[in-house]
């Protein structure tokens, strides 16, 4: 499933699941515009890793997801500089637990610009010039909380819920353009994010870290195995390899049984 010569853009990337997706684009040939924040340097090294690894070009863009002036610059730019973007992967995103009636306010409009407004800002700007190029692939990277629920969780529940619907409105819109739009629903992979959620929980209820790790996967991950960011990288290849040019608009799971519970 070769990707080479495509352009991509992965937003949230410099670390977790987005840099394991830009990887394994790279890996299939893609040049990748990386999008994150972090220390200016490290950033650059994961640049000149990927250029040296898989022979492709790579790049580095600050934008701001949750803000659509930034993301449109950005998109704007690398447009400009190399002609157009051929794959959008829509992974940047913030987490906040709380019960509904303690949800602050800021949170929740930070999760919902974030996780859901950047979702749509992001493929709003780019989808005139993969519509003009006749070619797109559009990966939102969901999650089973964009299926199914979980307590403390409204913000993201909500806003992953909006990607999925949204999804398909866009599967539905490009559907004759050569464009397909999909989202992946991971369950639980050991990022950063999850990594914080674990420390959590062993603080809350002073459990090793193996206990706390275990509690958390046995919730709800009926094999009680993390997915890895890089399986998630190999089904975004996928939906963007001629292999998946019917696939659109709808949802692949990678949540090791999670929702068919």
């Amino acid at each position: 499933m070769s990707l080479n010569g495509k352009i991509a853009l992965v937003t949230g990337s410099t670390s977790g699941i987005g840099l394991g997706v830009a990887t394994q684009l790279a890996k299939s040939g893609a040049d990748i515009v990386l999008n994150g924040f972090g220390d200016a340097d490290q950033i650059q090294k994961l640049c000149n890793d990927i250029q040296k690894n898989y022979n492709v070009k790579c790049i580095h863009k600050n934008a701001d997801i949750g803000d659509a002036a930034s993301v449109e610059t950005m998109i704007n730019d690398v447009i400009a500089s190399w002609g157009r973007i051929d794959i959008l992967v829509n992974n940047a995103g913030i987490q906040f637990v709380s019960q509904t009636e303690d949800f602050p306010i800021d949170q929740w409009r930070k999760i919902i610009d974030i996780n859901l407004s950047g979702v749509f800002f992001g493929t709003k700007y780019v989808l005139p010039s993969m519509k003009k190029n006749k070619f797109g692939r559009i990966v939102n990277i969901a999650s089973a909380h964009g299926l199914v629920a979980s307590k403390g969780k409204a913000a993201y529940v909500a806003a992953k819920h909006g990607v999925v619907g949204f999804t398909k409105v866009v599967g539905l819109e490009t559907a004759r353009d050569d464009v397909t739009c999909n989202a992946i629903c991971p369950g639980w992979v050991l990022t950063p994010l999850v990594q914080k959620q674990i420390d959590d929980l062993k603080q809350r209820e002073n459990l090793s870290e193996s206990e706390a790790t275990e509690k958390l996967l046995g919730e709800k991950q009926p094999n009680l195995r993390f997915a890895t960011p890089e399986e998630i990288g190999d089904m975004t290849v996928y939906l963007c390899s001629d292999a998946a040019r019917n696939v659109t608009g709808t949802t692949l799971s990678i949540d090791g049984g999670w929702t068919a519970q």
